[in-house]
């Protein structure tokens, strides 16, 4: 079975069986629905199949709860795992949406088809996602990429290349 990671268990919070998480997914409200199953990963090893209880931010991360998982002592194990969907799992996206595990390592060419770089990360912000890019120059800084129309001109998954257009002043020259 495939997985993909969403969260990462950084603790336990009170005694009845909650965790703090950092999350690092597309569709939180969606992932962390109360009735979701999830799984816990031990590096690649999946340790337990759980159920979303409850979850609620929490001092810039969040507080998840399982089903049948009420103490302190059942959760302390999880401690440094990861929360993880399985491939099943992931709904059907409408063209021109995409997950952010899909788009995290491609290579992002120009209009010229010259390479800037990888996407080595997706900032979720209000109305659009920003995608950073690592330059292939190391002597340069990241670029940060709006996911909008009048820049990402075409993803394809294929390739493994996002087709952009850089806009003035997107990227300073160095």
């Amino acid at each position: 079975m495939t997985y993909y990671k969403i969260a990462r268990i950084v603790n336990t919070f009170g005694i009845r069986g909650q965790l703090k998480i950092l999350v690092d997914t597309d569709f939180m409200e969606e992932r962390f629905k109360i009735g979701n199953i999830l799984y816990i990963l031990d590096g690649n090893k999946m340790c337990a199949k759980v159920q979303v209880a409850s979850f609620a931010p929490h001092k810039g991360a969040y507080l998840v709860a399982f089903e049948d998982y009420h103490q302190i002592n059942q959760v302390e194990g999880f401690k440094g795992m990861t929360l993880a969907i399985a491939e099943e799992d992931q709904a059907e996206l409408e063209e021109g949406s995409y997950y952010h595990h899909q788009i995290k390592g491609l290579t992002v060419v120009d209009l010229a088809g010259t390479i800037i770089g990888k996407i080595k990360e997706i900032l979720t912000l209000g109305s659009n996602d920003v995608w950073v890019v690592a330059p292939k120059d190391k002597h340069r800084k990241d670029l940060l990429l709006p996911f909008i129309d009048d820049v990402v001109k075409d993803v394809d998954l294929e390739k493994g290349l996002v087709t952009v257009d850089i806009l003035e002043g997107l990227w300073d020259e160095d």
